[in-house]
């Protein structure tokens, strides 16, 4: 029994061991294990899910409002009378007038707002002494070589005649 007694604690020491082996391997991975980075990355996406379709019952909650307001609901035509129809035609008549000038005033704005932001613009680039490089335009090796073929045609016939002019010092002719 003794030797029972014996065998048993030298196999409780080796279990003690190996788990104290297990624990510190555990503390030596870090805390975020592959397992977990798979949890916190799903739960990451199902949050930023849910922040989207949030997002967009507001936008649509917010058009249908803006809708309601500004939609006039078309009355009973059928049953209204000459000077009704009339009175309704001139109505929307109106409305469709305040309108255009509504948006001509506001693609007006729009146009002076957009030359305001090139003009500082380039105020900011002129100060930084930076300019804004022109796009380059993408051009085929063929066209390149046809244009170059071309301008050594017109450089030619392009030239002016210059007379020479003889300078004496001294002398005159």
């Amino acid at each position: 029994m003794a030797d029972e007694d014996i065998e048993r604690t030298q196999k409780a020491e080796v279990r003690k061991r190996l788990e104290e082996a297990g624990r510190m391997k555990k503390a030596k991975k870090g805390f975020l294990t592959p397992e977990r980075k798979k949890k916190l990355r799903k739960l990451l996406m199902m949050k930023a899910a849910e922040d989207l379709k949030k997002q967009q019952m507001l936008k649509e909650q917010e058009r249908q409002s803006i809708l309601n307001e500004r939609i006039v609901p078309l009355p009973d035509l059928d049953s209204s009378g000459e000077d009704e129809l009339q009175r309704i035609s001139k109505d929307f008549a109106e409305s469709v007038i305040r309108l255009e000038r509504e948006k001509y005033d506001l693609s007006y704005t729009v146009r002076q707002k957009d030359f305001e932001i090139n003009e500082l613009t380039i105020a900011v680039n002129d100060l930084r002494g930076k300019f804004v490089k022109p796009t380059l335009k993408k051009v085929s090796k063929f066209a390149k070589l046809k244009t170059k073929e071309g301008q050594k045609v017109d450089f030619r016939n392009n030239l002016k005649t210059v007379e020479k002019e003889t300078i004496c010092i001294g002398r005159e002719r």
